[in-house]
């Protein structure tokens, strides 16, 4: 029942090339930017990821991105990255672009063990009728396009309504980030970073948590905990420095007013 490692080369034993990653965070707040360095120290290449968007310019999984080292790529939010941009018009990356809800739905899905759902976002648009770019060539031309999706009438509400097929995602390895979490895998997220972290840990296959503060089984309450430690296999406690090594994705501030 004790799911600890210590060290993050252990966290991600068992990550090959070529694997797909769930990653949880949202922009900046709550990636596992820890587990992500290990993967970029570690060399591993042609990976998919599902993320809600690709980190920012050599942060996050924009690290593992400058490098080359991310083949395709399921997100829903692409615009605080240039490189992302750049490597997807010129026909270096793959990318699925999918509705956020939808993202979010899709993993939650794969995690529940439900193989799809009908939802009505996307309907009438390239979601559902396909034709999304997903690859171009060096010219920009498209050589990849997403296919038509199925679409069924339902009745909601004295209302006929179309609806259209999304399929879950399940990935080989998810990768999350805590604020708390005990030797079993129960974690508590802290307010924002409650986005995708859930939902990513229940996407994989094996999970892998990094946490900012661990705690003995029967610490965390009942009522407390987010996402029970059925879905973690291995939980990795980050050091003092690690934890507060968090970055802020765009600094705004205005003038200081004279008094």
């Amino acid at each position: 029942m004790d799911k600890v490692v210590s060290s993050p080369a252990l966290a991600i034993a068992g990550i090959t090339d070529g694997m797909s990653l769930s990653v949880g965070g949202f922009g900046l707040c709550g990636i596992p930017s820890v587990l992500i360095a290990a993967i970029h120290e570690s060399g591993l290449t042609d990976l998919e990821a599902v993320s809600n968007n690709c980190g920012v310019d050599g942060w996050g999984l924009g690290r593992l991105l400058g490098d080359r080292r991310i083949r395709r790529m399921i997100s829903s939010y692409v615009g605080e990255n240039k490189e992302f941009e750049r490597q997807y018009l010129s026909g270096e990356l793959e990318v699925e672009l999918t509705p956020q809800g939808t993202l979010a739905e899709r993993l939650r899905a794969g995690g529940s063990g439900i193989a799809a759902f009908f939802t009505r976002t996307g309907v009438g648009t390239q979601i559902a009728d396909g034709g999304l770019p997903w690859r171009y060539d060096e010219q920009g031309a498209v050589i990849l396009e997403s296919p038509p999706k199925q679409t069924q009438e339902f009745e909601v509400h004295g209302e006929t309504q179309t609806f259209v097929l999304e399929r879950a995602i399940t990935t080989d390895f998810g990768l999350v980030r805590a604020a708390k979490g005990d030797r079993h895998g129960n974690l508590v997220f802290n307010q924002s970073a409650r986005n995708f972290n859930p939902l990513c840990a229940m996407a994989g296959r094996v999970t892998v948590a990094e946490v900012e503060q661990l705690v003995e089984p029967g610490e965390l309450h009942p009522d407390e905990i987010h996402l029970p430690g059925i879905f973690v296999q291995r939980v990795l406690p980050l050091t003092p420095e690690q934890a507060a090594d968090k970055r802020i994705e765009r600094r705004t501030v205005r003038q200081k007013q004279e008094a």
